[in-house]
């Protein structure tokens, strides 16, 4: 956790994903000044919702991360919130996590002042068991799972992200305006697993943005390249933080339609369009 008279949070995100269903989990702890709250947020393909809660309902023990009455570790989740516009409820069950070699921030770990830091806990994993919002059931069974997190006092003031899995593994990629002692870069993280090898991107790698605009991001890296491309913008509104307050609006689609390339020594070892992509926009251009 991160402490001082700054503001900061600390976030996590669950997402599972049938063929046919995306549910996606934010549970988060924010601290402005001496005030602390936490949140829950859930995304659908079709909406979103915020459900506030006071500091004191955060609590984390043994693992597992508590708000109010939700629960968040890596066996699963439990969800009972029941808020004016929201009731949602029920049990999800993780199966074996799939965490990166390393940790995806490389070096960039030890590094003092930067705004966010970024983690992933499992690549993919499997997620079974029954949800209900609003009175709409989610059900997975043997679905996939992914979970990552964040932490530090804002969001990057522009960035993009997007994470989907495929039958043959899963992948991630998040490049981002980056402050620091008083200069910014454009700094990229980003994971392809296929078939059980990891091929990683990232700026302390030499990883480049050749291109970004118009939905569109591509990112060099000696002989390997990766392209995103979002095709259809439907993204929900959620909360995310600026200077530890969750006051800002960025906007996420959880499952759309998007494109991506990977290729390697010139060869292209992944291209595919899917409508189950999560991603998010937040470039200008």
């Amino acid at each position: 956790m991160i402490l001082g008279k700054r503001g900061w949070f600390y976030g996590w995100y669950f997402k599972c994903q049938s063929d046919t269903q995306t549910l996606a989990v934010i549970p988060a702890v924010h601290q402005t000044g001496r005030k602390k709250t936490c949140s829950v947020q859930i995304i659908t393909k079709e909406q979103s919702w915020t459900v506030s809660f006071p500091g004191e309902a955060f609590r984390q023990r043994g693992g597992i991360t508590a708000i109010g009455k939700n629960r968040f570790g890596k066996r699963g989740i439990r969800l009972t919130v029941c808020e004016p516009g929201l009731k949602a409820e029920g049990k999800l069950a993780f199966g074996n996590l799939f965490p990166l070699r390393y940790n995806i921030m490389g070096p960039f770990v030890l590094v003092p002042f930067l705004e966010c830091r970024h983690s992933i806990r499992s690549m993919k994993h499997r997620v079974w068991g029954n949800v209900s919002v609003n009175g709409k059931t989610f059900s997975f069974n043997g679905a996939e799972g992914y979970w990552e997190g964040d932490r530090g006092r804002s969001f990057p003031r522009e960035y993009v992200w997007t994470q989907c899995s495929f039958p043959e593994g899963a992948l991630m990629l998040s490049v981002a305006d980056i402050p620091i002692v008083g200069f910014h870069f454009r700094g990229s993280i980003g994971v392809v697993v296929l078939d059980g090898r990891e091929y990683r991107f990232a700026t302390y790698l030499g990883a480049k943005t050749s291109e970004i605009g118009n939905g569109r991001v591509k990112v060099l890296q000696g002989r390997m390249e990766l392209e995103a491309e979002l095709l259809e913008k439907t993204g929900k509104p959620l909360r995310a933080p600026a200077q530890g307050e969750m006051a800002r609006t960025i906007h996420e689609s959880a499952a759309c339609r998007a494109r991506y390339r990977f290729r390697k020594n010139g060869r292209t070892l992944l291209a595919f369009e899917t409508d189950r992509a999560s991603f998010e926009y937040e470039y200008r251009i």
